[in-house]
């Protein structure tokens, strides 16, 4: 029998569609800037030049505002213009007008730029409104301006002993934070010229002298030497505002203090008050000027002004109270003299009516007159009575009594010149120190 061989048919070819290679979305297309650029050519990580010498980049700055100086916390505020000065050859472009390109923030985060940082400061912050402010211009030959716009602020080391009457010198201070000086080496572009300020600059407490440049090396122990380059600005303080504030104030009330020496030293409800009032006014002017600065381990010359102040208030209390206590114990030598005298004493020595009892003036010796009785004022009599080498007489001495008198009112007496004269002395000897 023969077989019958069936041939199978061939299964039909199944062609797979041939998918092209999607373009990676992530990276961004290279625009026309950048391809004559030529960025995508070159390693940007690596400084102009690496392996060779130091990258020379020159800096200027243009000083706009000068914001805030504190005291308190030691620090100042300044907004400025930096502008860095480099020639990088991957940059280098061919140009028929030789004109430069200039671009925004965009491209700078590409291609290398300084690592500058602001030493010594607390904080700071490129200015972003309403686009970050940041520019950078290329030349055909490769040379490139960096600018941006920053405010910064930064330590000031104050000495406060010559408060207010005082000068301050900041400094803010660039340097590069990767590269020492073998790899980067930081200039000033054109010296002192490279700083320029707004002349419209000015502060509310201080008068700014000067602005001037200066270039170190700084040395870290782990990673080496660096350039640092330093922006230095010299303050002095108005001193118009603190002798309005402070020091007239002061004067005056150590003034007040003194028309108690001119008021009766019986007086005390007047003297008193005045006295304390004088010492709680210079308190408190004394704590209000230490409030507002910080707590530093020396002595200001605000400081020498209003406890020497305060002293000579204090002291016119004190001057009070010695005058009365003195008064006091006066009174009672009076007291018991008056009753040792014989209130015969007019009638047994007619000859010493006019020695023996005399009206006493209330402006040389401080008494008041006494209670008026039955329509009779009577005055309170000072008996003097002379101190006689003879016993025989019975005359008892009182001379020393009168003295005392005149001692214990010598002292507001003495007081009014003494006070005033030591006062200004010590304004003269103070303002010839520290002006």
């Amino acid at each position: 029998s023969s077989r019958l061989i069936v041939p199978i048919p061939e299964r039909p070819k199944v062609i797979s569609p041939i998918f092209k290679r999607s373009p990676d979305i992530t990276k961004a297309r290279a625009t026309k800037s950048e391809q004559l650029l030529r960025i995508d050519d070159h390693d940007f990580t690596m400084r102009p030049g690496f392996g060779g010498p130091a990258v020379p980049v020159g800096v200027d700055v243009q000083v706009e505002s000068l914001d805030a100086i504190s005291e308190v916390d030691m620090d100042f505020t300044m907004t400025l213009y930096l502008r860095h000065y480099w020639k990088d050859d991957r940059l280098s472009f061919k140009s028929n007008t030789n004109q430069s390109m200039t671009f925004d923030g965009r491209l700078v985060k590409k291609i290398w730029v300084p690592d500058m940082f602001f030493v010594h400061s607390k904080k700071s912050f490129t200015h972003d409104t309403t686009t970050d402010n940041v520019m950078l211009r290329v030349y055909p030959d490769g040379k490139v301006l960096y600018s941006l716009r920053v405010t910064v602020t930064a330590m000031c080391s104050m000495d406060l002993s010559r408060f207010p009457l005082d000068t301050q010198t900041c400094s803010l201070e660039i340097e590069s934070y990767a590269y020492t000086d073998d790899d980067l080496m930081l200039y000033w572009k054109e010296g002192n010229r490279s700083l320029n300020t707004d002349e419209r600059i000015s502060l509310s407490q201080f008068l700014i002298q000067e602005f001037h440049t200066t270039t170190k090396l700084a040395f870290y122990s782990s990673t080496g030497w660096y350039n640092r380059l330093y922006i230095n600005f010299t303050l002095r303080r108005h001193i118009f505002f603190f002798l309005l504030q402070t020091y007239f104030p002061a004067t005056l009330m150590v003034m007040l203090s003194w028309v108690s020496f001119w008021i009766d030293r019986r007086a005390v409800p007047a003297r008193v008050p005045l006295g304390i009032t004088t010492v709680l006014t210079m308190s408190t002017i004394i704590t209000g000027v230490n409030a507002s600065m910080p707590r530093v381990s020396y002595i200001k010359a605000v400081d020498v002004y209003l406890w020497i102040s305060f002293v000579f208030v204090f002291l016119s209390v004190i001057e009070y109270a010695a005058v009365n206590y003195l008064s006091t114990l006066q009174e009672r030598k009076e007291r018991k003299l008056r009753e040792k005298l014989p209130c015969t004493c007019g009638i047994a020595h007619p000859g010493m009516m006019s020695d023996c009892y005399s009206e006493v003036d209330v402006n040389t010796t401080g008494n008041y007159g006494m209670p008026e009785e039955n329509g009779m004022r009577r005055e309170r009599m000072l008996v003097e009575l002379a101190m006689e080498s003879d016993q025989m007489t019975g005359h008892v001495g009182s001379r020393a009594y009168s003295s005392i008198w005149i001692d214990t009112h010598a002292i507001d007496k003495y007081s009014r010149v003494i006070f005033p004269g030591s006062y200004i002395l010590f304004n003269i000897i103070y303002w010839s120190i520290y002006s």
